[in-house]
């Protein structure tokens, strides 16, 4: 029988079940004081690495000529890994997952979503990936000998923990160029990157439509209870913070019934005094 407690104490036996009907996919860990993400008395608390929501093709920048579509939410590392980020730049392991995007035609775009162990470790792995989109275009050029290539710098969204948008554009003779738009952002301990990509060059990128992807993204990498949608654990009670879950504290004892026999209602015209 699930252990009951009340507020501020760590509930034990019905987090796994109530997230469980929830529907979202998550695995037991440690305790979570080991991810540095409890307070002290909270070592019963274990942690659940939830997945992170993602974008939905229709929050992707319109294509004149063709629908978005879109594959599965998958655990760990895509295959392929997106254009300047391969070689190690994406953590594999629990707590990665990214989804495939394409167009009928060349567009396409990717997203990948890491849930680490804190907000530090996210700050930390978000700086990563835009140092390294940052020098994407000058890492391809030393290793593409008669290639051109340039980046720009889209700037910040003010989203979640912060947000930036990249830009960058290759060629090869007798090939067509690629453009490619990159975002990077966090919320608490999760952190994601879109990648969009298709034959062209930065004058031709929708950086305008590509920023409301941007805070699409990271504004579901910070959902918690009280602004998730309907049907997910707003029923459930549960509060979800980066790696953790918990109840909140709300300051009022839970009402207990079990045992009880109600009490009989108030005759008509008369009003019945809290005893």
């Amino acid at each position: 029988m699930a252990k009951r407690t009340y507020p501020g104490r760590t509930v034990v036996g019905a987090v796994v079940a109530a997230t469980a009907v929830a529907g979202l996919t998550v695995a037991v860990g440690a305790p979570a004081a080991a991810h540095g993400t409890a307070g002290s008395g909270d070592a019963a608390l274990r942690t659940l690495r939830v997945q992170p929501p993602f974008l939905k093709p229709a929050e992707l920048p319109p294509h004149a000529s063709s629908a978005w579509f879109a594959g599965p939410v998958t655990p760990g590392l895509p295959d392929p890994e997106p254009f300047c980020l391969d070689g190690g730049a994406l953590p594999g392991g629990e707590g990665t997952y990214h989804r495939f995007f394409h167009t009928d035609y060349d567009t396409h775009a990717a997203q990948v979503s890491v849930v680490t162990g804190s907000a530090e470790q996210a700050r930390r792995l978000a700086a990563s990936w835009e140092g390294t989109i940052a020098g994407c275009a000058a890492d391809w050029l030393r290793d593409t000998p008669g290639g051109t290539a340039s980046w720009d710098d889209y700037g910040t969204v003010a989203v979640g923990d912060g947000a930036h948008v990249y830009g960058v554009h290759t060629s090869v003779p007798d090939s067509e160029p690629g453009v490619h738009l990159f975002a990077v952002g966090r919320s608490g301990a999760r952190v994601t990157v879109v990648h969009w990509a298709e034959m062209g060059d930065l004058t031709q990128a929708p950086v305008s439509a590509f920023k409301k992807t941007t805070k699409a993204a990271v504004t579901k990498l910070g959902w918690t209870v009280g602004r998730w949608p309907k049907g997910s654990l707003r029923a459930t009670g549960l509060q979800i913070a980066g790696v953790g879950v918990r109840l909140p504290a709300t300051g009022r004892r839970p009402a207990c019934t079990a045992g009880r026999r109600p009490r009989p209602p108030a005759p008509p015209g008369r009003i019945r005094r809290h005893a």
